[in-house]
């Protein structure tokens, strides 16, 4: 049974039916991303494709609202028209997971989905200043507000966003937003390891000119030889300068390359999308979040164990790792490595043999366990939402 309401009453009205029958349900936005999770079964599909449209736009006051079915693209050519953007630039997955359909807000707030500039301009979840949301009982309620300095009651917004449709079922969201940058320019280190590379990225982030995003590509991920890659954005007639006196902080590391333009845009898309490691298909791809300066030991580490590709993101701090599937994918040893040096993993691609049998998303504390049971009784005490898709019997 597939489940579309057009508005915020029926949606209420489905889930109360569906509490009433105590039937589970798959949470739908543009479909792009169903096969991330552990793979689940339900007697029904309850889909915010209807849900669309932009509900509130005030440019002058840097705020943006729309329906949780509202594609990405849509939002993204309306502020685009008035020279504004999205702060944390949401990435489209569909090359990546071989999936069709549109990104939709919905999608992008229910995993909480940042792109390169996040180390500049914070989180999806740092943008996200309003929530209308549908619980488990079938009660519609409001997180937040559509100004930017709402400060009243607890900030629910942020727990939900990140949640993956297993608290609830998301109608609409508010964010701030900033200007579309004049032109953007970046510089290209070419032949650095990975351990100097980090460093490279590290360093530049100090520096009174700090990039909007920061990544590494080691050789044979979408090049021959390693790319080390900062990008500069802002104002066309102050961006040479940032760049010349950037350079100059970084003359220890070599000299450096410019791209400008749509072929600086081409390139920060095809990372933010993670087109390098999309093919080939069959393999694994994990996303480690990982201090920055620990992102080449930790590769380092698996590596010794394990053939891998990589891609390092957010100035290291991101690593994604592609390898082969045989003995789960080596999700001991990524996961044990992750975590000694501070961060988690997740399993973000893999058949649904591989996400059946380890849990896709990286095992949480028993504390924070508890808190996440404590959670969804409140939000969906009758477990309707996307039950076992983060973990069995959740």
């Amino acid at each position: 049974m597939r489940l579309e309401p057009a508005g915020e009453a029926e949606a209420c009205a489905q889930i109360r039916t569906l509490a009433r029958e105590r039937m589970p349900v798959r949470i739908e936005g543009g479909g792009t991303r169903q096969a991330i999770g552990r793979p689940i079964q339900t007697a029904a599909t309850l889909s915010s494709h209807k849900l669309a449209g932009i509900t509130l736009y005030e440019p002058a006051e840097m705020v943006v609202a729309a329906r949780a079915g509202t594609p990405l693209a849509e939002l993204d050519a309306a502020l685009a028209a008035k020279g504004q953007m999205l702060p944390f630039e949401p990435p489209d997955y569909r090359a990546l997971l071989g999936s069709a359909g549109e990104p939709t807000v919905g999608g992008v707030v229910a995993g909480n989905l940042s792109g390169p500039r996040r180390i500049a301009a914070g989180a999806c979840r740092d943008a996200l200043i309003g929530l209308r949301f549908v619980d488990g009982r079938g009660e519609l309620m409001r997180t937040g507000g559509r100004v930017m300095k709402n400060v009243t009651g607890l900030d629910l917004a942020k727990l939900l966003c990140g949640s993956w449709g297993t608290l609830a079922f998301l109608v609409e969201a508010t964010f701030k937003v900033l200007p579309r940058p004049e032109a953007e320019l970046t510089l290209l280190f070419e032949g650095l390891p990975e351990d100097r590379a980090i460093a490279l990225l590290c360093a530049a982030m100090g520096t009174p000119y700090p990039p909007s995003a920061a990544a590494h590509l080691p050789a044979g991920v979408g090049g021959t030889r390693p790319r080390t890659l900062l990008r500069l954005e802002g104002f066309a007639e102050a961006i040479g300068y940032r760049a010349d006196r950037l350079a100059e902080r970084l003359f220890e590391y070599g000299r450096c390359e410019r791209l400008e333009g749509a072929a600086s845009a081409a390139l920060w898309r095809a990372i933010r999308d993670v087109e390098p490691l999309a093919e080939p298909r069959e393999r694994a791809i994990w996303r480690l979040s990982l201090p920055p300066r620990r992102g080449a030991e930790a590769v380092a580490r698996i590596r010794a164990e394990r053939a891998c590709e990589v891609l390092y993101d957010w100035s290291g701090g991101l690593v994604w790792l592609a390898t082969e599937e045989e003995e789960d994918a080596g999700c001991g040893l990524v996961r044990s490595t992750a975590a000694a040096l501070g961060g988690h993993a997740m399993l973000v691609r893999g058949s649904r043999e591989l996400r059946l049998r380890i849990p896709p998303f990286h095992p949480p504390a028993e504390r924070v366990r508890a808190l996440e049971a404590q959670l969804q009784k409140t939000f969906d005490p009758l477990g309707l939402f996307d039950p076992g898709l983060r973990a069995a019997g959740i």
